[in-house]
């Protein structure tokens, strides 16, 4: 996979030496957390990392997995602060929509994190339920991505697993 769009953005997969970069734009790794800095190093060594860039470098960054019952689950999509709110997120989820393998994808946000969901319906996600407990105070809630967007994997070939 290699898009580019007119406003000169790419988005392809995450290569195992991207992590740094990527490390760079989020604002929690770059805050110091360290777990994170290894969920994004793990993630482009498995190659389940999409990036988008253009040619400033790493603006943004998803990451596709399968673990949630077999099914797609987007585990992460973060975008550069100074990038928010310019498409980039958008077209993130269009292009792990396009690589998704299953015929249901999912993702979850906290309910305190207003520009999440607004990404999230305004790209045709519907909420599907609500998990307390994970962060306290702040419930997960869950989205799935209606078929209709998505490839479907059989007629692919596809597996469930990446």
């Amino acid at each position: 996979m290699d898009v580019e769009n007119l406003s000169g953005l790419q988005v392809d997969r995450a290569e195992p030496s991207d992590w740094p970069a990527l490390a760079k734009i989020d604002s929690v790794a770059a805050a110091g957390d360290h777990a994170r800095r290894d969920s994004i190093r793990r993630w482009c060594a498995q190659g389940v990392a999409v990036m988008a860039r253009d040619s400033s470098g790493p603006l943004g960054y998803s990451v596709l997995e399968y673990s949630f019952f077999e099914q797609g689950f987007v585990t992460m999509l973060m975008v550069a602060p100074g990038a928010r709110r310019r498409g980039v997120g958008a077209q993130l989820l269009t292009a792990v929509e396009t690589i998704c393998t299953t015929a249901k994808l999912f993702t979850s946000t906290n309910v305190s994190n207003h520009p999440m969901q607004q990404l999230l319906q305004h790209a045709g996600w519907h909420p599907v339920g609500l998990l307390h407990g994970l962060d306290e105070g702040d419930p997960e809630l869950f989205y799935l991505r209606p078929s209709t967007r998505l490839r479907d994997a059989t007629a692919l070939g596809g597996s469930t697993t990446s």
